[in-house]
């Protein structure tokens, strides 16, 4: 399946038979706006810039939205965001009668936040490597805080242009990206029966890898083997355990240290070697930082 991108907001609304955008480096419009979609065929899409979705979709036509290789959790009240150079597909489950779709997208061409504070911590939030199906679903009364904030932008970006316009649409930018942190953050705590699902399965995860001797396990595969991002996986750790993926796998290996110092004959290089550390200067530092003893000393307390 080939993928369509679009390297301007312009090229982006050409395509979606809209006129040009009042500004060329953003643009925020209804989706009913914007022309029909012909959802036969499977697509996918790449945007070189932000676009930021609150969607609903409505329809007999199935149609399931990945990004990157995750599907969607819910078909309704969605709020997606997508990095640019992410690809976006499309695939058509059942071929009936057509999709209608309402809601808002934000384009953000990456020009535009430059020489912003906004331009410096853009990336850092998590949610732009959300794998699709964590994304994120709203309240209605949330999603009336978020269509208001895109109003906004939206008047500012019809206005006459003068030198406030630019600080004051960024300003609305860092508020809709706060209010989805936010928000975020609260969709992890109320899914609390499938993120404890996680940890089981991080806990066995650990096990089995150390219990096999492959050495040290990496951020990106842990996540990967948990199907998710690994932004994503720290994050929900981060909440319910207030510790991240790495801070994870360090205790599990601590674990794994103190059963092999308390039950093997096993030097403490070799301990080290099993352990996925090339030097053994640096899994013992490791270890004494976790638990203020070096591995010898914590050996000597069961002899």
């Amino acid at each position: 399946m080939q993928v369509k991108r679009f390297r301007t907001i312009s090229e982006f609304q050409q395509f979606r038979q809209m006129p040009k955008p009042d500004h060329p480096l953003i643009s925020v419009f209804e989706v009913e706006s914007a022309g029909h979609i012909d959802m036969t065929e499977n697509m996918s899409w790449l945007y070189e810039f932000y676009c930021i979705g609150l969607k609903k979709v409505v329809g007999s036509k199935k149609v399931k939205l990945k990004y990157g290789q995750q599907a969607y959790d819910f078909d309704e009240g969605v709020m997606s965001f997508v990095a640019p150079n992410q690809v976006l597909s499309f695939t058509v489950e059942e071929d009936n009668e057509g999709i209608k779709q309402s809601g808002w997208l934000l384009l953000i061409h990456p020009d535009f936040l430059w020489n912003t504070p906004l331009a410096k911590i853009v990336k850092q939030y998590d949610f732009w490597d959300y794998t699709v199906r964590e994304a994120l679903f709203l309240s209605e009364k949330e999603e009336e805080t978020l269509v208001g904030i895109l109003k906004n932008i939206q008047q500012e970006c019809k206005s006459n242009i003068d030198q406030f316009s630019k600080t004051i649409i960024v300003a609305h930018i860092a508020t809709l990206l706060s209010y989805g942190d936010r928000y975020y953050h609260r969709q992890f705590i109320t899914r609390e029966k499938e993120n404890h699902q996680v940890l089981e399965r991080l806990e066995q995860l650990l096990n089995d890898y150390f219990n096999s001797s492959q050495g040290l396990p990496t951020v990106t595969y842990v996540a990967q083997a948990l199907n998710l991002s690994p932004k994503y996986l720290s994050s929900l750790l981060r909440v319910l355990t207030g510790q991240n993926t790495q801070q994870h796998i360090h205790e599990k290996l601590i674990e794994k240290a103190k059963e092999k110092l308390s039950t093997t004959n096993l030097s403490v290089s070799e301990i080290a070697y099993e352990l996925g550390f090339e030097h053994l200067q640096s899994f013992s530092k490791l270890f004494k930082t976790k638990t203020n003893q070096s591995p010898l000393a914590f050996r000597a307390t069961f002899h």
